[in-house]
C-alpha cells in the first residue's frame, strides 16, 4: 500500500467525535434490495454500472462485482465535472487495462449520455441473440446520478422513437412461464434495445471506515448516519493532508467584499440549512452571498489557517487541532450569528462546507487512489 493510501486510512481512523460509538451504516433489511437486484440482473443483456467519478473504487458495490463481471458491463464514471480532470483519464485507462469498458461522463449533458448510448449499441450489436429485444439495466449505489442518467436517456429515447412500444420479458421466479411487464425506453433498432426505466439502487458495501466516510462525503450515505461534523472533519483532514489550501494562496491577501450583491441564481444552494418559515418569506443577505465570493472567502480562510499552522500534519492530535481551528474560523466566513451555541454553529458550518464540496464549488477532486500508485 502506498504512502498516500496509508495516509487516507490513518485520516479515516482519526478520533473525531470521541465517544460517538460505532457507526451502524445500514439496517439489515436493506440487503433485501441487493438480493432483488441480483434476480433482476439475470434479465439484463448489458449493465451500466454508474459510479461517482470522485470515488471510482469506493462507489462500487463489491458484493455484486463477481456477478457483474460475468455480464456485459460498462462502468460509467458520472459527475466527471466534479472530478479532477488531470487524472480522470488515468482512471479510465486503469479500468480498460483490466479489460473493462469504462467511460467518464456527465449525466446532465445530452452529448455525454449519447456517447454512452453509442457504446451500449456497439457492445450489444456484437451479441448474436435470438431474443427479439435486448435489455439494459442501470445500477449503482445511492446518489451517483442514476436517476439523472435515466431521465436523460428518456429524453433521447423519445426524440428517436416518439411512440414508445411496450415490452414484455419473462421474469425470473419460482414458477416457469411467469411474465411481467417491464417498463423501458427504446434506444435502438436492429436489435431492439431497451433501457429499463427503474434503476437498481444498491446498498453500498462498506469494508472499512475510510470507504464509508468517502461514501458519506459524496452523499451516498445519509449524513445522519455519520453526523455532518464528522464528515466535515474528514473533508478538512483530506484537504490539509493533501496541502490543498496552499493552492489558494492567491486569496491570502485579497480583501473580501463584506456586502456582496444578491445573485438569484445561487440563492437556493443552502436552502436545506435555512429554516422553512424563513425560506418562504425571504432569504437574508448572509444567505444571498454571491456564491463565488463565499467560496473564495472559505478558501481564503482555509489557506490562512493552514499557513499559520506550525504543527506536524503527521501527528493526529495536531491535525485535529488545525481542523478545530478551521471549523471555528469558518463560522465567520459563513456569517454564522455570534449568538448561536457552539455545537449548533459547528453543525451549521459543517453543513455549508459539505454543500460547497458536494456541488463542486471547492474544486474538482478524486478521493480514491489509483491502484499501485503512491
Amino acid at each position: 500500500m502506498g504512502g498516500r493510501a496509508q495516509m487516507g486510512k490513518r485520516i479515516a481512523e482519526m478520533g473525531f467525535n470521541p465517544g460517538g460509538g460505532a457507526i451502524n451504516w445500514f439496517p439489515g433489511h436493506m440487503a433485501a434490495a441487493t438480493r432483488a437486484i441480483r434476480d433482476r440482473l439475470k434479465l439484463a443483456d448489458l449493465v451500466i454500472e454508474v459510479r461517482d467519478a470522485r470515488i471510482p473504487l469506493s462507489s462500487a458495490n463489491e458484493d455484486l462485482q463477481s456477478l457483474l463481471s460475468c455480464k456485459r458491463r460498462i462502468i460509467a464514471l458520472n459527475k466527471k465535472d466534479m472530478a479532477n480532470p488531470n487524472i480522470m483519464h488515468r482512471w479510465v485507462q486503469h479500468f480498460e487495462s483490466c479489460k473493462q469498458d469504462c467511460l467518464s461522463m456527465n449525466a446532465h449533458l445530452k452529448s455525454s449520455v449519447s456517447q454512452l448510448l453509442a457504446l451500449v449499441e456497439l457492445k450489444l450489436k456484437e451479441v448474436i441473440s435470438r431474443e427479439p429485444t435486448l435489455l439494459v439495466m442501470v445500477v449503482g449505489v445511492p446518489n451517483v446520478g442514476k436517476s439523472s442518467l435515466i431521465n436523460s436517456i428518456h429524453q433521447i429515447a423519445n426524440s428517436r422513437f416518439p411512440v414508445q412500444e411496450k415490452i414484455k420479458c419473462a421474469t425470473v421466479g419460482p414458477l416457469p412461464g411467469v411474465t411481467q411487464d417491464i417498463a423501458g425506453y427504446k434506444i435502438a433498432n436492429r436489435p431492439s434495445i431497451y433501457v429499463l426505466d427503474t434503476p437498481g439502487v444498491l446498498v453500498p458495501s462498506i469494508p472499512d471506515i475510510e470507504t464509508g466516510l468517502k461514501l458519506a462525503l459524496t452523499g451516498a450515505v445519509k449524513d445522519s448516519v455519520v453526523g455532518e461534523e464528522r464528515i466535515a472533519q474528514y473533508l478538512l483532514a483530506i484537504l490539509n493532508s493533501r496541502r490543498t489550501p496552499l493552492h489558494w494562496d492567491r486569496l491570502g491577501n485579497e480583501r473580501m467584499r463584506t456586502a456582496p450583491e444578491f445573485d438569484g441564481r445561487n440563492k437556493n444552494i443552502f436552502a436545506d440549512s435555512i429554516p422553512k418559515r424563513r425560506r418562504q418569506l425571504n432569504v437574508s443577505d448572509s444567505d444571498a452571498l454571491y456564491i463565488e465570493d463565499l467560496v473564495r472567502e472559505v478558501q481564503r480562510t482555509l489557506y490562512l489557517t493552514f499557513k499559520d499552522f506550525e504543527g506536524n500534519l503527521e501527528e493526529e492530535g495536531e491535525l485535529e487541532s488545525l481542523i478545530d481551528a478551521q471549523l471555528t474560523a469558518l463560522r465567520k466566513s459563513f456569517r454564522i450569528p455570534s449568538h448561536r451555541a457552539c455545537d449548533e454553529a459547528r453543525t451549521m458550518v459543517s453543513k455549508k462546507l459539505l454543500t460547497l464540496f458536494r456541488t463542486g464549488k471547492l474544486g474538482p477532486f478524486i478521493l480514491d487512489n489509483l491502484p499501485n500508485s503512491s
